[in-house]
């Protein structure tokens, strides 16, 4: 039987990926070993859809896996490497450096040399700096080994732009509630445990979030604090009902945390996020604090505040964003808990800050019209002119020079498409520096009238 048939026969005495060992937590016991086991992502997985049909054609490549914690990145890249029968190498972004690259490619050599293949795997891509990830490039490029990284960041910032171009990046869902009830049932088949009562199963899901880690991690310590399966009290514990009360002992804190009155993490950003637009610095505290409470990665916090910062305070307070950004290069530098206090200043600051969304009315308006109207040249004088040949043709001439004119203002000159009306996609909020930009603004636009009726 081939790779491919071990991972899509699912006939008894199939090859397949090594079991764990029964010590192992519940999550690696119950970990796929084959591409159908897979549970969530259909937009990948399903007939006739990217990853499917490249393991069956068995054309593998090198991808980015992205998508959030417990989403199946690691089972995936797993899969991969069976499917192939090569050797797999793991290599952890936080705890590997250039001798663990350099062991990884040593070793996809030898393997090279007897005739198979290597996938490498980097968990948590986005960790290595730009020399790291620069040290797979001529591996990626010659084919010595099929590169996999994961990564819970968006790729477009966080992999370099080389690496990038050399994979293709899929995105994974968080898993679904019924993916994620279908897991409980697998987990309940092997665990020999009891039925969870229907609002316990329903707190346990939120809880979970998408992630199938997480459930699986509480569920096994829900069963273990009711009390395991035995040769002697299985029948006493498949009958035996987990209810809230129960769900509420295993996970303590933790549950609280992420369920307390039902609501959800995009909930409480929702609710951060309108605080700080609401100018209220204490309830912006109050739902920072419920946050990293509930265990959201404070790096999460600090993209939604620098989002926040550029979004609703925008040019009303310009340092707003500067913060926002410092408060984020702060908390690299120094983690939880410390760094956490520069997020909370941030937050209050941008909270007490004068609002507008002038900037981003205006860019959402703009982008609208130029995808709805058609393509204008760029008028001859404002077109580059490298060449003699452009310059001959009249590229750049009459364009005046900005520096050049009283006040750095080429009064009347225009610069928008031939043929098209000027339209005034800004518009300046009365709060904070848009009123002094408000006001310059005015003072050109009035100056532009001025030289066009004298023209």
């Amino acid at each position: 039987m081939s790779a491919q048939d071990s991972l899509f026969d699912d006939a008894p005495g199939g090859a397949s990926i090594d079991a764990p060992s029964p010590g192992a937590p519940l999550a690696d016991r119950l970990r796929p070993r084959r591409l159908d086991e897979v549970i969530g992502q259909r937009h990948l997985l399903g007939p006739g859809r990217p990853l499917r049909v490249a393991f069956e054609s068995g054309r593998l490549h090198s991808m980015i896996l992205w998508g959030p914690p417990g989403s199946g990145k690691t089972t995936l890249a797993r899969l991969v490497a069976h499917l192939v029968d090569a050797q797999f190498i793991v290599l952890s972004a936080v705890l590997a450096g250039v001798k663990e690259i350099r062991d990884a490619v040593e070793r996809a050599r030898a393997a090279r040399a007897a005739g198979r293949a290597t996938v490498v795997f980097v968990d948590e891509v986005h960790r290595f700096n730009k020399a790291q990830q620069d040290a797979f490039l001529p591996h990626v490029e010659s084919g010595l080994f099929t590169f996999i990284g994961a990564t819970t960041e968006n790729p477009s910032f966080e992999v370099n732009s080389a690496l990038l171009s050399r994979a293709t990046v899929h995105v994974l869902h968080p898993l679904q509630p019924e993916d994620l009830i279908e897991l409980l049932a697998r987990a309940k088949a092997m665990l020999g445990a009891g039925d969870l009562a229907a609002a316990a199963r329903d707190r346990l899901i939120g809880y979970a979030d998408g992630d199938a880690r997480r459930l699986l991690n509480a569920y096994e310590n829900l069963v273990a604090m009711a009390g395991g399966a035995t040769a002697d009290d299985e029948a006493q514990t498949r009958a035996q009902v987990y209810d809230e009360r129960l769900l509420e002992q295993s996970l303590g804190e933790m549950l609280r945390r992420y369920d307390k009155g039902g609501e959800q993490f995009y909930d409480s950003i929702s609710a951060l996020h309108k605080a700080v637009r609401g100018s209220d610095p204490d309830a912006s505290l109050y739902w920072l604090a419920r946050m990293l409470d509930g265990g959201v990665d404070p790096r999460y916090v600090a993209r939604r505040v620098i989002r926040m910062a550029s979004e609703d305070i925008g040019l009303a307070d310009p340092r707003g964003l500067r913060i926002a950004l410092d408060a984020a290069e702060t908390y690299e530098r120094l983690g939880s808990p410390e760094g956490e206090l520069t997020l909370a200043m941030a937050v209050v600051y941008l909270a007490a800050a004068p609002k507008s969304n002038a900037v981003y009315t205006a860019w959402g308006a703009v982008r609208a019209f130029v995808r709805d109207d058609g393509t204008r040249p760029v008028p001859l004088h404002l077109r580059n002119a490298p060449t003699q040949l452009m310059k001959q043709l009249g590229y750049g001439r009459d364009y005046r020079y900005a520096h050049d004119e009283p006040d750095a203002f080429a009064a009347g000159e225009t610069y928008w498409p031939e043929g098209m009306a000027a339209h005034a996609f800004y518009r300046p909020a009365d709060r904070g520096l848009e009123q002094r930009i408000a006001e310059r603004l005015a003072q050109l636009r009035e100056r532009n009238r001025k030289a066009s009726d004298s023209g």
